[in-house]
C-alpha cells in the first residue's frame, strides 16, 4: 500500500510539474475578444464568418480588379505590406486578411485542413460581394492555402500566383505528432520561440528591426499554438501532387516567385512545381530570401504588374 502511495504521489508531482511547466513558457495570456479589438488599433475591418471573425483590410477602387493576398504560416498579413500598397496604388482593388489563428482573426477549435481555408476565403469574398474571378496570392504556407483552393475553386482564380510556396507534406515526428504530447511539446517548445526566429526568413534580417517585436502581440490570444501546430498536422497528410494536378488540368494562369537564397524553403524546390504545372512562369528573384516581396520589394513589384498586365 505504501508503494501505491509512492507512486500515486510521483504520478501526482509530474503532473503538476508539466502543468507548471507549461503554464511558464506558454505565451498565451488572454482571449480575443471584441473589446480588445476595438482598442487595438489595427488598420482594417472584421466580418464573422461561420468558423470565427475574420480580420481583413481593403484598399483600391471598389470597381477595381480584384487581387487576394493570402500570407504564410504565422505572420499575419501585414507582411504583404509593400505588394499591398503597390497593388492599390496601380488601381487593383486588394484584400489582405488574417488566416484563423493569427493576426487579428479567431482561433477556433478546428482541423485546420485545407477544406477550413477554402470555407474561411469562399466566405470573406462572398461578405465583401466579391463575385467575379480573383488574382490570388499565397506566400510559403499561403501557397499552400491557394493552390488548394484554386484547385478546388478553379472557376473562381485569374491566376495564382505563388511566392517561395510550401509545395510538399511535412514529415512530422512520432513524437510531435502523438495526441497530447505532441500539441504539449509544441507549445512549450516551438512556440515560445517563434518570435525571434522570425528573423531567419530574410537574408538580410538587419534591414528589418523591430520584425520578432511586430509580430510577439499575437502571441498572446489563446488558441495561437493549436492554430499552428493543427496546420502543420494537417499539411503533413496533404497531397501536393494532386492539386497541381488540378490545376494543371484547369489551366489556371500560374506565376511562380522565387527568393533565390531562400533559407526556409530552397528554391531547388521549384523544379518540383515547374514539372507539375508546365505552362506556368517562373520568375527568380536574387538578393532575397524566403520574403522577395519584402527583400527586393521593386523588383518583385515589377514583375508581378507585367504578370497581371499579361493576363487581363
Amino acid at each position: 500500500m505504501n508503494r501505491l502511495r509512492w507512486v500515486l504521489l510521483a504520478v501526482v508531482l509530474a503532473a503538476a510539474g508539466l502543468a507548471g511547466y507549461h503554464h511558464d513558457r506558454n505565451p498565451e495570456r488572454r482571449a480575443l475578444t471584441a473589446a480588445v479589438r476595438e482598442h487595438d488599433g489595427t488598420p482594417g475591418a472584421y466580418v464573422t464568418l461561420s468558423d470565427g471573425v475574420t480580420h481583413y483590410e481593403a484598399a483600391g477602387p471598389d470597381d477595381g480588379r480584384v487581387a487576394v493576398l493570402v500570407h504564410g504560416f504565422s505572420v499575419p498579413s501585414y507582411i504583404w505590406d509593400p505588394t499591398f500598397a503597390a497593388l492599390r496604388d496601380a488601381g487593383y482593388r486588394v484584400i489582405r486578411y488574417d488566416l484563423f489563428g493569427r493576426g487579428m482573426s479567431d482561433r477556433p477549435d478546428a482541423a485546420y485542413d485545407g477544406a477550413f481555408y477554402d470555407r474561411q476565403l469562399d466566405e470573406l469574398l462572398k461578405a465583401l460581394k466579391v463575385d467575379g474571378k480573383i488574382d490570388l496570392f499565397g506566400l510559403s504556407f499561403g501557397g499552400y492555402v491557394t493552390a488548394h483552393y484554386t484547385a478546388t475553386h478553379p472557376q473562381r482564380v485569374r491566376t495564382l500566383n505563388l511566392v517561395d510556396p510550401s509545395n510538399s507534406a511535412p514529415t512530422i515526428p512520432w513524437h510531435m505528432a502523438a495526441p497530447w504530447l505532441g500539441p504539449y511539446l509544441f507549445q512549450t517548445t516551438a512556440v515560445p520561440t517563434m518570435a525571434d526566429n522570425q528573423s531567419s526568413d530574410f537574408l538580410h534580417p538587419e534591414q528589418f528591426p523591430g520584425w520578432a517585436e511586430r509580430y510577439r502581440p499575437q502571441m498572446e490570444f489563446h488558441g495561437f499554438g493549436r492554430a499552428l501546430y493543427r496546420s502543420r498536422l494537417s499539411l503533413s497528410r496533404e497531397n501536393f501532387d494532386a492539386i497541381y494536378a488540378s490545376i494543371a488540368k484547369a489551366g489556371t494562369p500560374v506565376h511562380l516567385i522565387w527568393g533565390k537564397q531562400d533559407p526556409v524553403i530552397p528554391v531547388a524546390q521549384a523544379a518540383r512545381i515547374r514539372k507539375a504545372i508546365p505552362s506556368l512562369t517562373y520568375t527568380e528573384i536574387d538578393q532575397s530570401g524566403h520574403l522577395p516581396q519584402m527583400e527586393q520589394a521593386a523588383l518583385f513589384n515589377q514583375h508581378m504588374l507585367a504578370y497581371l498586365a499579361a493576363h487581363p
